[in-house]
């Protein structure tokens, strides 16, 4: 459910969401859908052989999953600006949780706007991505 937004402020916080373990079934599915067939992602002999312990998934799909859960609570209507960097590989069986807190609201030229400050953790609480946006709150 989209947060109203003219009820944005800074210092408040979505609700993290969790996501169900991922699967090589899944990474191989978002490689379907990207058309990225890069072997790491899928095939296990060649990823030990480039010296990983095993597949793992495209940053893009927990990309796509951080865009997602950052939208349904601030609205894709109202996104102006998302950016992320990659800070750790995700493997199979790994729990994602996104989060976002908003960091700060300001007036730009379009309206009054917030960055929100974004995550995406492994179970572990180490940071897969990292990143923010920006939403028109006007």
């Amino acid at each position: 459910m989209t947060t109203p937004t003219e009820t944005v402020v800074a210092g408040q916080q979505a609700e993290s969401k969790t996501f169900p373990p991922l699967t090589r079934t899944d990474f191989v599915k978002y490689q379907g859908a990207s058309g990225d067939f890069h072997p790491l992602h899928h095939d296990d002999t060649f990823a030990r052989e480039t010296g990983f312990p095993s597949v793992f998934s495209v940053g893009m799909l927990q990309a796509g999953m951080l865009a997602s859960y950052v939208t349904d609570w601030l609205g894709v209507e109202n996104l102006r600006r998302f950016k992320i960097r990659f800070a750790d590989k995700v493997w199979p069986g790994d729990e994602l949780t996104c989060s976002a807190v908003v960091v700060d609201t300001y007036e730009a030229e379009d309206g009054r706007r917030a960055r929100v400050e974004l995550v995406c953790a492994r179970q572990n609480g180490v940071k897969a991505l990292v990143g923010d946006a920006e939403f028109l709150i006007d």
